[in-house]
């Protein structure tokens, strides 16, 4: 096999003189630089873990402060008020000129860690202010001011991606009495008054016996664990989930909308494979500016977006709970040293693509050459090899048993290694994607339905991401949720989309600039030796799947009669302007109002991921009930009251005041303590009809959308939560472009993703027509791509 000639570094034959020993000139030279490579990013970690550890310091600071105390030891002064002495006195025998320098140096050492240490801690102090979040847009109060000035000071200078992880604060646990108070109110709008007596009793109930001693177990949780959710988050609501994660839990992110840099497949992916190990060049580096809102955002996630793999876990026993441990084993996260190569899949083959030749990355040209070749492989799949990757896409169980019996061992298992292990996973697709043909709508709807699932098999669901490649140039990627949330894939997404076509580019006919070597070694096709009965395990899955990703209904729709510029003008925040639409849409459609659910970050505080905004609430559906029967000026104060009460259980719920988190913590701690609660079950058994999040972006400074009005992403999206209701992400993408990807399933007879998307159009206007009476009633047709540019 070609790959074993590769790894061996020498030969040696055994001759009547002796043994020959045939050292390999080429192989030596090659493990060499892979030495050299890794004492490289070795000391690179070890110096940013300085700068890290020491911030808002700098190393260059501790030299300052040992010349400063040992310029006053010169002027006969005594800074440390005879600890200097004290030092002096336990250093071994020496001159007693070298005693005092020795000492000085260790005083100020000390009193350097003390000045860092406090720093710190007036810093992580200062990060845990946040009533900032509360003032009126426009008006700073005094105190604010002042905190603004402090952050400043005590941040340092050109900050490392991980620099302030050790001065975030840590989650705040909520009491009890809040918590409860903000979810019984949330839930009023959507329960008569029985059910919301009946409610309130088993409320109290709990929060006077049961919700404190889970209570007291939760806050000293909070004093030990850096994040009180994040961890049982991952393990509870991701890893040890059994179902498909296809659909279910995995998102998908799109290409620009109206243009494609290139039509060549190979091409495309050439420069923006290399625009991701680019990205990943600098995540080790650090050089990633820390993403922020006034204050940072806890970077911890961006450590697994490279080279994580979701590995599947086998039921044990019967499941009676998923929280209950003796009963499942979870999924797990392999988290591995950094790759050099790619896995690439066409056409039911699995080849693996070193990217690095010699210690050095390839070129966007050369590695376009190399995706070519597999293009032209005329291989055919080896027995069974063609659909393998169904195994991701099915149920968790089967897929850990299949695993186990028949990829532990032998050719299965290298081959496996190399996927999981690889950087990230790339797919080759024959099928071509995006807005095109005679109804870019359909397109669209099919390109995102291509992203979410594919052909079920023709992804690998479990790695961290998975790029695609269509054959039109058009491309897009598939995120595994339980490693991160979406906006650090999406940062690293508008890095790699601009990168690609701002910077790296293409010649005039398409290809990637640059030159190629001709001799690098060509990509290693992966062997399999699939048994019978594994291929049946695998058409097993490939049904499940089939039958989940036919059942998914998407709507994709681009609204561009207004966007965020003219609702920013009526003194309305965006986002609560869009989720009152997705209610008034909601109620339209199914003429009563749902549990909603909105993604909020909670990234500042340490290894923060998300938290519930409940955008349903009693503003919202007072206003909406009162829109066919009130005046415009009712209805005006009415909205206002909803879009307020938006506003503040946002802010809420990012500083740690929110509500789903804390109950689903306490539910956890009562299946360790194996005691039921009437409340908690009730609570988490609680359907969400209706689930949104706004796709952000985070980089709007790597797209001149002046110039370039066409080269805007149309965000991403994902399946449907509940069965019988709908999935809606947005992106608002500069001030006149609100993009949407609407989800439901076909099997529920009550759910249309076309027909939401038509209400949230027309709730869109009506909101704004509100809100702006000079709004003009504008063309409802769906326009082409000329238009749009001209438009824009």
């Amino acid at each position: 096999m070609a790959e074993a000639h590769q790894a061996v570094a020498f030969q040696f034959t055994v001759t009547p003189e002796g043994i020959d020993v045939q050292l390999s000139h080429q192989a030596l030279t090659e493990i060499y630089r892979s030495g050299v490579r890794s004492w490289k990013k070795r000391i690179i970690r070890l110096k940013n873990s300085v700068i890290t550890g020491v911030y808002p310091a700098s190393p260059s600071s501790w030299l300052f402060v040992v010349i400063a105390i040992l310029a006053t030891m010169y002027t006969r002064s005594d800074p440390s008020m005879g600890l200097i002495a004290k030092i002096q006195e336990h250093i071994p025998t020496m001159s007693t000129q070298c005693q005092a320098v020795v000492s000085a140096v260790l005083f100020s050492t000390m009193l350097w860690l003390l000045l860092i240490f406090t720093m710190r801690l007036c810093l992580k102090q200062l990060l845990s202010y946040h009533r900032w979040m509360f003032e009126q847009h426009g008006k700073m109060s005094n105190t604010t001011k002042v905190w603004v000035a402090l952050v400043r000071i005590f941040s340092g200078r050109k900050p490392l991606l991980y620099s302030y992880q050790g001065s975030l604060p840590n989650l705040p646990v909520p009491t009890i009495k809040d918590t409860l108070k903000r979810y019984l109110e949330s839930v009023r709008p959507l329960m008569d008054d029985a059910q919301y007596e009946h409610l309130t009793n088993l409320a109290a109930e709990f929060e006077n016996s049961l919700g404190k001693r889970l209570q007291w177990y939760l806050k000293l949780k909070a004093l030990w664990a850096s994040n009180y959710v994040s961890d049982w988050w991952e393990e509870y609501i991701y890893l040890r989930g059994r179902n498909p994660i296809m659909v279910n839990s995995n998102y998908y992110g799109m290409d620009f909308l109206y243009v494609t840099p290139t039509p060549i497949q190979a091409a495309r992916a050439g420069n923006s494979i290399h625009a991701f190990f680019l990205y990943r060049r600098k995540l080790h580096k650090e050089e990633i500016k820390p993403v922020s809102t006034v204050i940072p955002l806890c970077a911890a996630q961006c450590e697994r977006i490279f080279n994580t793999t979701r590995t599947p876990g086998e039921e044990t026993g019967k499941q009676t709970d998923m929280y209950t441990h003796r009963d499942i084993h979870n999924d797990n996260m392999m988290f591995l040293t950094d790759s050099d190569y790619i896995v690439v899949y066409h056409r039911g083959r699995y080849f693996r693509l070193r990217v690095y030749q010699a210690g050095r990355l390839l070129s966007p040209r050369e590695i376009e050459f190399q995706i070519q070749r597999i293009l032209d492989d005329p291989s055919p799949p080896l027995k069974g090899e063609a659909k393998l990757g169904a195994l991701t896409a099915g149920d968790r169980i089967p897929w850990a048993k299949a695993r186990k019996a028949y990829f532990s061992s032998g050719v299965n298992k290298r081959s496996l290694d190399y996927i999981e292990r690889a950087a990230f996973f790339v797919t080759l697709d024959d099928d071509e994607q995006g807005m095109m043909g005679d109804d870019p709508a359909a397109s669209l709807d099919c390109y995102a339905k291509s992203l979410l699932h594919g052909k079920c098999y023709d992804r690998w669901f479990d790695k961290s991401f998975s790029v695609v490649y269509y054959k039109n140039g058009k491309n897009g990627i598939n995120a595994e949720h339980s490693w991160a949330d979406a906006p650090v894939l999406a940062h690293l997404w508008e890095y790699t989309l601009a990168i690609d076509s701002f910077q790296l580019g293409y010649n005039a006919e398409g290809h990637c600039k640059g030159d190629v070597d001709s001799s690098l070694p060509r990509p290693q096709k992966l062997s399999w030796e699939i048994p019978p009965e594994c291929e049946e395990q695998i058409s097993q899955s490939l049904a499940v799947a089939q039958a989940l990703a036919d059942d998914v209904d998407f709507h994709v729709f681009s609204f561009r009669d207004f966007g965020k510029g003219k609702i920013k003008k009526c003194r309305v925040s965006p986002d609560a302007f869009i989720q009152m639409v997705l209610q008034m849409a909601y109620y339209r459609d199914q003429t009563t109002f749902c549990l909603t659910y909105e993604a909020s970050m909670t990234r500042l505080f340490r290894e923060g991921r998300t938290e519930t905004v409940r955008s349903c609430t009693n503003e919202s559906s007072a206003f909406i009930r009162a829109l066919e029967v009130f005046d415009r000026e009712q209805l005006l104060r009415l909205l206002r009251a909803a879009l307020e009460k938006h506003q503040q259980l946002y802010r809420l719920a990012m500083t740690g005041s929110g509500i789903d988190r804390h109950l689903f913590c306490l539910y956890v701690v009562s299946k360790y303590l194996r005691v039921d609660s009437p409340f908690l079950k009730e609570v988490l058994s609680e359907p969400w009809r209706l689930s949104t999040s706004q796709t952000p972006v985070q980089q709007a400074e790597l797209f001149d959308l002046v110039n370039y009005p066409e080269y805007i992403s149309c965000g991403g999206g994902f399946g449907p939560v509940a069965d019988d209701g709908y999935g809606v992400s947005y992106c608002i993408v500069g001030d006149d472009l609100i993009n949407f990807h609407i989800s439901c399933k076909h099997s529920c007879p009550n759910t249309d993703a076309h027909k939401f998307g038509a209400q949230v159009r027309q709730a869109l206007l009506d909101l704004m027509q509100l809100l702006n009476p000079k709004q003009k009633e504008p063309n409802k047709t769906e326009e082409s791509r000329p238009e749009i540019k001209k438009d824009l």
